[in-house]
């Protein structure tokens, strides 16, 4: 039951979602399509920017949170 315990607190967690969260947001930026909000498809860059921007913009903040708490978790 500890190693159950100690796989679950890792913080290393927190370092995998930082960076899936940070790619994700690269390659919307670089494709210029992203996943829309609500489950409404894709989000183009050209026909829906402000949806397109927010979307990448909470992909950027939510990677930025997540590595600094593990960077705080782990110092």
């Amino acid at each position: 039951m500890d190693w159950w315990h100690t796989q679950i607190s890792s913080p290393y967690y927190f370092l995998v979602l930082g960076v899936i969260f940070f790619i994700a947001a690269v390659a919307s930026t670089c494709t210029g399509k992203t996943y829309g909000r609500y489950g409404r498809g894709l989000a183009s860059r050209t026909k829906e920017p402000t949806d397109f921007w927010w979307t990448v913009a909470i992909y950027y903040i939510g990677g930025v949170c997540f590595i600094g708490y593990f960077l705080y978790r782990v110092s």
